[in-house]
């Protein structure tokens, strides 16, 4: 059950973090977003919509969601959440070394907090679903 929860969590995560750097670099393309501009939303939405970036980054962010549901369907939301600090782990890391951005120091600490707390976490292992409810799972939803 771990090995499972703990694939889907990092499959969730990874394609999440996919997203954004998608969407960062499409937002690049379409440039900063003013007060002149936001007088024009539909030219706007318009603009941001023909970013192939982003497109496909709000693809990966449904890709992502449809996996964190199969996860919430099997393990507890306690266990399954704080999976979704590695984001916060990898998104420095992309930013640094994909991106060319600036991470001070402070946040790298920040970064190493998160790694010790989902370590600390994943050493709790979820309990199993139990068989009565697979069974009843199943049982209602041939029902319908």
């Amino acid at each position: 059950m771990f090995v499972k929860a703990a694939a889907l969590a990092l499959i969730s995560v990874v394609l999440s973090t996919a997203g954004q750097l998608l969407l960062k670099t499409g937002m690049g393309r379409v440039g900063v977003i003013s007060g002149a501009r936001l007088g024009k939303p539909l030219r706007l939405v318009l603009e941001v919509a023909k970013t192939w970036e982003v497109a496909a980054g709000m693809a990966l962010f449904l890709c992502s969601a449809a996996f964190w549901l199969v996860l919430l369907s099997r393990a507890p939301l306690s266990f399954a959440y704080p999976f979704l600090g590695l984001g916060y782990v990898v998104i420095p890391l992309f930013g640094k070394f994909v991106l060319r951005e600036h991470v001070p120091l402070v946040r790298w600490l920040g970064v190493a907090l998160i790694i010790f707390g989902i370590i600390v976490v994943g050493y709790t292992s979820p309990p199993d679903v139990p068989a009565d409810r697979e069974a009843t799972q199943a049982t209602t939803s041939a029902a319908r």
